[in-house]
């Protein structure tokens, strides 16, 4: 029997990311999923929303059916 995995491009946050410190967050995803790490990647709240920033990925790690990430934002995206 095979394990489901979903590849990922970009980190979509649905607003439940939680803020570790100054520009560092944890986004806790359901399933098993990959991500490529310490690269630039797109930071979204929703998958065809606007684009919140761009962050890189430090940490992964798969437990109990789902993904924990962290992630540094590098860039903000302001409409300002």
């Amino acid at each position: 029997m095979g394990m489901p995995l979903e590849v990922n491009t970009m980190i979509v946050t649905k607003g439940k990311e939680n803020r570790q410190q100054e520009n560092f967050f944890q986004l806790i995803k359901e399933g098993y999923r990959l991500y490529p790490m310490h690269v630039p990647l797109e930071v979204k709240r929703t998958k065809e929303g606007e684009l919140s920033g761009t962050g890189q990925i430090h940490r992964l790690e798969w437990r109990d059916n789902s993904t924990i990430i962290s992630y540094e934002l590098v860039s903000l995206q302001s409409s300002n």
